[in-house]
């Protein structure tokens, strides 16, 4: 039998030529992405062997994506999308040199937090208007497998990053690898350079602490709104924080090294990377029952992984768990907000949501200080338990398992 090829779906986002420059332009960017973050955490704890210095990196680090993620999407919408995104990109590029440098020169704790944190602002406004963008390089029909490959494209990240990064310390310095990064960020900004505009643009006609204050008042007036970012944020803030905890476990119990850690951080990303294909072909209706499961589930694993750490297959089987039941709560989460809100307020509601992962230093923070005062395997059942308490906290609000999609799924 012949093998006939066929010509891909107009529905198939890397069938329009933008999405294909921009996703092979970007993707080197999020492999880069991950290696960083694992040299950046090695080099801090190799430096001051403080859980707690830990803590305060990964503050720098996601804080500004509470603080400013607001005024990226404000950026977003009032300039040209490609060239805040570009600009943004090239900013990154920039701090990530400053770090490069910080860290061959040996300068103290305080200059390299303060360029970690320069480069999260840009950070924060790039993820910003990445995902405005993305919209203007596809037809409608294809929005859905363009966010699907956005996602997969960073889980790909997080697989390969660590595990390149994990090779390249067991026996060099990292400090090539943050200048190889930062080329990468380059390359981002020329591909996003190279394309149009993606349509008219049109600014925002009300300012923006106005639009702020009428997604505020919605929220505060609808509990089941106020239930569904208490359920975002509260397992965001601890259960997520587990990448921070995962070098100070490496470290503690067993023995380990850079690899160790990188493996384990891409193991749970082959995990959430499974989880986002699961979701991307299976219809979800039942969204509120599923979220609520896959929280439990996702609680559950991490304790596992605490208690199983000593053991080698059982932890990365955890880990791989830890991924995908994580990877489930936080899409149905969003998507429950998304079926939950009306559509005039939609936008506002989900730049809030999307705020979520601002929480994670506050979590890191408090864990690395059990950790320095208490032990790592004692912040380690605290991140479990903690998740696991909050899904008993919201067990009984009938109207949480009663979000459903009406028989469309996640991408529609």
């Amino acid at each position: 039998m012949l093998l006939i090829w066929k010509k891909p779906s107009p529905s198939f986002a890397l069938f329009w030529r933008p999405f294909r420059v921009y996703w092979a332009g970007t993707l080197p960017a999020r492999i880069g992405e991950w290696a960083d973050f694992i040299v950046l955490n090695w080099a801090v704890l190799q430096l001051s062997r403080s859980p707690l210095d830990l803590g305060v990196l990964h503050a720098c680090r996601l804080l500004p994506i509470f603080l400013f993620s607001w005024l990226g999407g404000v950026l977003a919408d009032r300039l040209p999308r490609r060239r805040v995104l570009a600009a943004s990109l090239l900013g990154m590029a920039a701090s990530t040199l400053a770090i490069a440098w910080l860290l061959h020169e040996a300068f103290s704790f305080v200059w390299l937090l303060a360029a970690v944190l320069v480069r999260s602002v840009f950070m924060a406004v790039e993820t910003a208007a990445r995902n405005a963008y993305i919209a203007h390089l596809v037809p409608s029909a294809a929005l859905s497998s363009a966010i699907s490959l956005h996602t997969a494209a960073l889980h790909i990240g997080k697989i390969a990053g660590p595990a390149a990064a994990g090779w390249w310390l067991a026996s060099m310095d990292g400090i090539p690898l943050l200048v190889v990064y930062s080329a990468m960020l380059v390359i981002a900004a020329l591909a996003v350079s190279f394309l149009k505009e993606g349509g008219p643009h049109q600014p925002a006609a009300r300012s923006a602490g106005s639009d702020k204050g009428e997604a505020i008042r919605y929220i505060k007036g609808t509990p089941l709104i106020q239930a569904l970012l208490a359920l975002s944020i509260i397992p965001m803030m601890f259960g997520f924080a587990y990448s921070a905890i995962t070098p100070l476990l490496v470290e503690a119990l067993s023995e380990g090294g850079a690899g160790d850690f990188a493996l384990l951080l891409s193991v749970s990303s082959v995990g959430a990377l499974l989880g986002t294909i699961w979701l991307s072909f299976r219809p979800v209706e039942a969204v509120g029952k599923w979220l609520i499961v896959s929280l439990l589930a996702f609680s559950l694993s991490l304790l596992l992984w605490i208690v199983s750490f000593e053991h080698k297959w059982l932890c990365l089987a955890a880990m791989a768990l830890a991924g995908l039941t994580g990877q489930l709560y936080r899409t149905l989460c969003r998507l429950a907000v998304q079926l939950t809100v009306p559509d005039r307020l939609r936008g506002r509601i989900m730049s809030i949501a999307l705020m979520d992962r601002g929480f994670i230093p506050l979590g890191t923070l408090l864990l690395t200080a059990v950790a320095e005062y208490a032990g790592v395997k004692t912040a380690g059942y605290a991140m479990g338990g903690l998740c696991l308490l909050c899904v008993l906290i919201f067990w009984r609000r009938k109207e949480l398992w009663n979000i459903s999609t009406g028989g469309r799924t996640w991408n529609d």
